[in-house]
């Protein structure tokens, strides 16, 4: 993926939101303050004040960007989210990659430190980070919180476990997002990843819920 595209697509996205000159404008000023000086604390503090500058409001998403996003990154959409998630996404995207090191580990100090509305951001940019590899520790990771919304940033509409997840993986994935109640048609990738033993052990769950006196999820007979 084209990183600079993809930075470039995101930020024209910002800039046809609804009365976006200051968000813009602050943006712009920070994004060249930290290529000017690119310090790992000036990076973090911007990424945890976003929201004050660029709003929490719902994004409208144009059909031409959300076009133009699959075609940057099939299966990558922003719909639903709000500016402030879609602005940090932006700003992971300035970070240099010329050192593989010294990006994942910044970045993972963020995964490590972030608040929840932090986090959802994170893990919704996956798919569009460089190094993508390196990140699947840190998306299992995410599918075994007990938190619904983060689980949900990585489960739905996102492209990167179906990407990079092996076998055991996104099996694990798939059978939490049944015992959390999500809604797997919006996993992507679920009919291409079918296997043998996501099906038996879901062949296993339905039994046992059956033995319960319990109804089975929504869709899941079509996997097992």
């Amino acid at each position: 993926m084209n990183i600079l595209a993809m930075s470039q697509t995101l930020f024209y996205l910002l800039e046809q939101q609804p009365e976006s000159d200051k968000t813009v404008s602050y943006l712009r000023q920070q994004a060249d303050a930290f290529q000017a000086n690119p310090q790992v604390s000036a990076f973090y503090r911007v990424f945890t004040a976003l929201p004050r500058f660029v709003g929490k409001q719902s994004l409208v998403v144009p059909s031409d960007m959300s076009f133009a996003l699959e075609r940057l990154r099939p299966g990558f959409t922003v719909a639903d989210w709000s500016r402030d998630r879609l602005a940090r996404v932006w700003w992971l995207l300035q970070f240099p990659v010329d050192d593989e090191a010294i990006y994942v580990k910044t970045i993972t100090q963020l995964f490590k430190a972030g608040e929840l509305n932090e986090l959802v951001a994170l893990y919704s940019a996956l798919p569009v980070l460089a190094f993508p590899e390196a990140w699947r520790f840190q998306a299992t990771e995410g599918i075994r919180n007990n938190i619904a919304d983060v689980q949900s940033a990585i489960m739905l509409h996102n492209p990167y476990p179906a990407d990079y997840f092996d076998e055991a993986a996104w099996n694990q994935m798939i059978l939490k997002a049944f015992f959390t109640d999500k809604d797997v048609t919006q996993i992507i990738g679920l009919d291409e990843r079918k296997n043998a033993r996501l099906a038996q052990t879901l062949a296993d769950y339905a039994a046992e819920r059956r033995a319960a006196g319990r109804s089975l999820p929504p869709n899941i007979e079509q996997l097992m």
